[in-house]
């Protein structure tokens, strides 16, 4: 067994929680790096201080928000947003922690842990059926109608609008993707991840392309989303479902993935048994643990890995952790009820 060397102190105190947010250590991911003779590198936001990439697009928008005038700090004002879950988590906790209040509208689809943990940290949660983006009950257009409804009475409320509000993708390019060349010495040479909103994607690829344009981005998606075929045909069109939350879109293209269409080189499409295969393998074997969105991510870097071949290093997200999942992706009963994988430790 290697034994393992205490890490340096890069920085003793940080300022408060948007001090907390970034700089999450870049892991060598053993087994899938020895798989493709690669090294396959995760980025481990799920050690973020809300627990997920999400943090960064939060405090991203709010603090763009400021700058514009529509919020200001020290004064009363309220964070809107229609979330699966982790960027309301994080909006949240931004907004305790600049003073203001959240109303986050969330179907009641989504993991009980994620929707139990935005009520553990004080968001107004507003709990709705799921509909699709063209229906006028969709949790965007509820989201952006409760925001227009405080302004009307002269409140100050902003509409995060996390899929097509570019501070997003621009808060990614400024951290997430200067921080992965900084920490691989700019020896990369492809990334890949996952889109719910496309603002990790596009943020990152943009930061990379800029410093060495051979870097290959590749949108991983999963089964029922078509941003796959966006990419290959131009059409988004939808095939097959997935149990993942927060990735994937089925009708249309968020704003921060159109606006970072010219850096994206290529797609690839991630079953739920293969995501399934990494996240119980890197638990099991590595010690990480991650939700569903970081399995498809990393069932994608090595795909990507195997089709450029031994030598290469790819770099992926691991966005959050598994304990946002346990009703699902760790619950027998519901695996096999969606025909899936139970991991052998839970199969008793």
């Amino acid at each position: 067994m290697p034994t393992s060397q205490p890490h340096p102190v890069t920085s003793a105190v940080v300022d408060g929680f948007a001090g907390a947010v970034g700089n999450t250590p870049l892991i060598r991911l053993r087994r899938a790096s020895e798989a493709t003779g690669c090294e396959i590198l995760g980025k481990a936001e799920f050690m973020a201080p809300g627990g997920s990439v999400k943090d960064r697009a939060a405090l991203g928008m709010i603090e763009d928000a400021e700058r514009r005038g529509l919020l200001v700090p020290g004064q009363p004002g309220t964070v809107v947003e229609g979330t699966a879950g982790n960027t309301g988590i994080g909006l949240t906790l931004v907004a305790n922690a600049r003073g203001y209040k959240a109303i986050i509208v969330v179907p009641n689809t989504q993991s009980r842990e994620k929707i139990d943990f935005l009520r553990m940290i004080g968001a107004d949660l507003r709990l709705i059926p799921p509909a699709p983006l063209k229906d006028p009950g969709h949790y965007v257009h509820v989201s952006r109608r409760i925001a227009e409804e405080l302004q009307a009475k002269g409140e100050r409320a902003f509409w995060a609008n996390q899929f097509g509000n570019l501070a997003n993708a621009a808060y990614h390019e400024q951290t997430t993707g200067a921080e992965i060349w900084d920490q691989t010495g700019g020896r990369i040479d492809a990334f890949t991840c996952a889109c719910g909103t496309g603002g990790t994607l596009a943020g990152v690829a943009r930061a990379l392309k800029a410093r060495d344009p051979k870097v290959r981005i590749v949108l991983a998606d999963p089964m029922g989303s078509g941003l796959y075929s966006w990419i290959k045909t131009g059409a988004v069109k939808a095939e097959g479902n997935s149990i993942t939350e927060g990735i994937g879109q089925g009708s249309a293209v968020p704003g921060n993935l159109e606006a970072g269409r010219d850096v994206i080189d290529d797609a690839l499409q991630v079953t739920d048994p293969e995501a399934l295969e990494q996240i119980y393998d890197l638990l099991v074997h590595e010690g990480i643990s991650i939700g569903g969105s970081a399995g498809i991510n990393l069932a994608a870097a090595i795909q990507v890995a195997k089709q450029m071949g031994p030598g290469h290093r790819v770099v992926t997200i691991l966005c959050d952790g598994g304990s946002r999942y346990q009703s699902k992706l760790f619950n027998p009963e519901f695996l096999r009820e969606k025909g899936l994988p139970v991991p052998p430790w839970l199969a008793g």
